[in-house]
């Protein structure tokens, strides 16, 4: 039962880290397996796509002509983390044939929500004007990303594109890949761990896919069957709103946390990165 006006109830529900008694270990382990990637695979590290701060990315590239692109947007909670405990998710892809590129955004509550949007909208747009550069094919870019990442993975699908600049194409991205996203970002104005994202009404309605309309993109939504109730909402409520032609796929992962869930999306053999691999055109 729903209690959203309960603030011990959200923060059950939406502090993740508190929630996954071995977080910590997870992430630590992303850490090192994504040294370890940047250590042994080819790469270009810190190209920047803006002039603020955090406004850089990673860019791994394959061996395949004309690949499409892999764009993956790292979690936690818009205030934590670093696209160098992303690199990990490289690898598997860009052995199948994907060019992947890893951005950097500022942290909040440094700077808004809004803020971190607009400079991943600049991370698209770059990616999109410089992917021949590195083996990719710009009409084939697919965002992908994880909590936090997958509200701005699905963020990027809805951007109107034209209106940041002329020459863009208006569906600049082709499908997102949102891994235990948030689509309505009103109970976390109410979650006190939470109250430094400073959310306003105003700014929920800006940010909340869930209330914008579908957009011509596909998106594929997925959930770890281990995550709290509201996670789990979360990833079917974008469905019921957007319905079954916007995304096509809403699962929910057996066995999976809110963090033991990336370990599928970097193994080939997980049906997580076969969905990814999907949106890529590579199945």
């Amino acid at each position: 039962m729903r209690r959203t006006n309960d603030p011990a109830w959200l923060e059950q529900q939406y502090n993740a880290r508190a929630a996954v008694p071995d977080a910590a270990a997870h992430i630590g382990k992303w850490a090192a397996a994504s040294a370890h990637t940047r250590a042994q695979a080819p790469c270009v590290l810190d190209l920047p796509y803006g002039d603020g701060a955090g406004e850089t990315l990673d860019v791994f590239p394959t061996t395949a002509a004309n690949a499409p692109v892999f764009v993956f947007l790292h979690g936690g909670y818009w205030r934590a983390l670093d696209k160098s405990d992303a690199s990990f998710v490289a690898p598997s892809f860009t052995a199948e044939g994907a060019l992947v590129v890893v951005p950097n955004h500022a942290l909040a509550p440094a700077v808004s929500l809004e803020h971190i949007t607009l400079q991943l909208t600049r991370a698209l747009e770059w990616t999109w004007r410089h992917a021949a550069e590195h083996g990719g094919d710009p009409s084939r870019i697919v965002v992908a990303g994880h909590s936090a990442g997958g509200h701005l993975a699905t963020m990027m699908l809805c951007c109107r594109w034209k209106q940041l600049a002329e020459d863009l194409p208006a569906q600049l991205v082709q499908g997102a890949l949102s891994i235990s996203g948030l689509y309505d970002l009103e109970p976390l104005r109410h979650t006190p761990s939470l109250q430094d994202l400073g959310l306003t009404p105003a700014a929920v309605k800006r940010l909340s896919p869930a209330f914008f309309p579908r957009p011509k993109g596909k998106l594929v939504a997925v959930a770890g069957a281990l995550e709290s109730e509201e996670f789990r909402r979360q990833n079917q409520l974008i469905r019921d709103v957007w319905g079954p032609t916007a995304v096509p796929a809403c699962e929910t992962l057996a066995g999976v946390d809110h963090f033991s869930i990336l370990r599928e999306l970097a193994d080939p053999g997980a049906r997580l990165h076969g969905l990814a691999r999907q949106l890529l055109g590579l199945a």
